[in-house]
């Protein structure tokens, strides 16, 4: 009988197989990649316990061996928003200049979580790139020693991290709105928790800095749940001048809104979204937004889990982890 990894919940390695074999780590290797110079007896013991154990080779290992091509994941929340399709493209591209295979998994459905979508992806890329909030240590856990690159994920437990410097983008879009005379400000945050939060908190923090009283309301973040969420709002502060939305999908709802309010936009009130999704030139007014340059996301993203797999970048050190910034793009609506 062969014995199991040691700790529960733990991957099962190439030296667990090796020992529970007894043979060397490189008969292990040749077992797993049906290589020659093993007897027939000792490729199917090895591989017996193989299964027994759950071992299952990383794909950058088999790549070392076979001359297989990198293959990265991709969790994604929630491909019906456009953002998420954007940023998507983004690493498919960056990933296809090094000759790198994407396999993306939308996890945002139903109770699913990106330690759902892990747990889908590990057994099939040699990294992974991900939204995956606050799951991102329990990700890497997942992964071993395959690196993983959480977006948005501020414990920075992961391998390597993207970060985003919302109060900077507060502070541009409350330093705008401010020139313009506007001090009656609301912020739409989504109502979904998690490292979200942290959007609104530093509004919060901005407006409070800034001498700005600040109303807070929360919705789906969808443009229905946004449009029902101002119409309450309206009611209430009948004097509102302006309106930062969570993300431009939100500010669309929060223009039909308006609208359908006979509030005029900017004039009655000017409107704010995050992201810069195309989108935002499509609606009318177009909007004004706290844009990300999606193609750099993407190619950072690409870039720092290719210095990770080659040992350029240390898992966890100050270098793995990179914090980038919005810019205010100013259009019709604020």
């Amino acid at each position: 009988m062969t014995r199991s990894a040691d700790a529960p919940g733990r991957r099962a390695t190439i030296l667990d197989v090796a020992a529970a074999a007894g043979v060397s780590r490189q008969t292990v290797t040749r077992a797993m990649n049906d290589m020659p110079g093993i007897s027939a007896a000792t490729r199917e013991r090895v591989q017996k316990c193989a299964v027994e154990l759950g071992y299952s080779p990383s794909r950058f290992a088999k790549g070392l061996v076979q001359g297989a091509r990198t293959s990265v994941g991709l969790a994604i929340p929630d491909l019906t928003n456009p953002y998420f399709p954007a940023f998507a493209s983004s690493v498919v591209e960056a990933a296809t200049q090094l000759g790198w295979n994407v396999v993306v998994d939308d996890y945002g459905h139903g109770t699913g979580s990106g330690l759902d979508a892990v747990r889908r992806l590990a057994p099939q890329v040699d990294a992974l790139i991900g939204y995956l909030g606050e799951h991102a240590a329990e990700a890497q856990s997942l992964m071993g020693s395959r690196p993983v690159v959480g977006l948005d994920c501020p414990d920075g437990s992961s391998a390597g991290s993207i970060g985003f410097d919302y109060p900077y983008a507060a502070r541009l879009a409350l330093d705008h709105l401010a020139s313009a005379g506007r001090h009656k400000v609301a912020f739409l945050d989504s109502d979904q928790g998690g490292p979200a939060g942290s959007r609104g908190a530093a509004v919060a923090a901005a407006a409070a800095a800034a001498g700005i009283p600040l109303t807070r309301v929360q919705a789906s973040p969808s443009a229905t749940a946004a449009r029902d969420a101002v119409g309450g709002l309206l009611d209430k502060e009948p004097g509102l001048e302006a309106l930062l939305a969570f993300n431009d999908v939100m500010a669309a709802g929060v223009l039909k809104a308006l609208h359908s309010a006979g509030r005029s936009v900017p004039g009655d009130c000017a409107v704010v979204g995050m992201d810069g999704i195309p989108l935002g030139e499509l609606v009318t007014p177009e909007l004004t937004t706290l844009a990300l340059d999606l193609r750099a996301v993407g190619r950072a993203a690409v870039d720092l889990v290719e210095a990770l797999l080659s040992g350029a970048v240390e898992s966890g050190s100050p270098a793995a982890s990179l914090t980038l910034r919005h810019e205010l793009i100013v259009r019709q609506s604020a």
